[in-house]
């Protein structure tokens, strides 16, 4: 029959060996003694607590990736679209994520959404469709600054997608046609302008030397010839043509 030191000390030894907690090395224990927050928190590895005088709350230090629900958002040019987004963020000071905010993932995720319609409501469609890693920064930047009283670091905010209406999504489609039309016929007219430009170049230099058309001419007359074709060509001396020009029929 086991004797009452015995019993004590059966019990003792469960009570410490309940009190021994094992924090992973992500992990950071918050303990409350008697209330009173210590002054840094334990771990990782073997720590005692020492319940029910020690409570401890676990922190976790390794990157979180919070998705942020579709927000209908209306731009500064009122188009209304749905943007959703992804947080990642980590805690630096356990302390202060339990002792300043009640719960610092969902205070997180609410100020996510808020920040994300606020800014995005502030810029009009077609900044939020180009300028996407200048609006990411922004993001970040606002997140960052009201999170960091809470012992939260943001790391990176990115917008996943942006979903249009229909019509807009058509409106978008024939801008970017008009779009490419336009670059074609200045392409083709600054193609035009270089062409007659290197014409008349040409014109002049030829002008200076009259048997530089008969080369010409004859340079043709290779290029046809190269070809398999039934094309008949009967050469013309240019001698005879300038018997028939206004400027003779004059003399005569």
């Amino acid at each position: 029959m086991l004797t009452f030191p015995v019993i004590v000390g059966i019990i003792v030894i469960l009570y410490l060996l309940n009190c021994i907690k094992i924090l992973k090395e992500y992990e950071r224990g918050v303990i409350f003694r008697l209330g009173r927050v210590l002054s840094k928190p334990k771990g990782p590895g073997i720590i005692f607590v020492f319940a029910p005088v020690d409570r401890m709350v676990r922190v976790s230090l390794r990157l979180i990736v919070m998705d942020i629900p579709p927000q209908d958002v209306i731009t500064r040019d009122n188009v209304s679209v749905k943007v959703n987004a992804v947080l990642y963020f980590r805690v630096i000071d356990p302390l202060k994520s339990i002792l300043e905010v009640q719960d610092y993932l969902y205070a997180t995720s609410q100020l996510s959404q808020t920040t994300l319609r606020s800014v995005l409501g502030q810029v009009e469609l077609d900044e939020l469709l180009s300028e996407r890693e200048k609006l990411n920064a922004h993001l970040q930047e606002i997140i960052d600054q009201h999170t960091d009283p809470w012992g939260i670091k943001v790391q990176l905010v990115e917008i996943k997608h942006i979903d249009l209406p229909e019509t807009m999504v058509r409106a978008i489609a024939r801008q970017a046609e008009a779009e490419r039309e336009r670059r074609s016929k200045i392409i083709h007219a600054e193609g035009e302008y270089q062409s007659a430009t290197k014409l008349a170049q040409a014109a002049e230099i030829i002008s200076q030397n009259p048997q530089t058309i008969m080369l010409r001419f004859l340079g043709t007359l290779t290029e046809i010839a190269t070809e398999k074709n039934s094309t008949i060509v009967f050469p013309l001396p240019l001698e005879i043509l300038k018997a028939f020009s206004p400027e003779k029929s004059k003399e005569k």
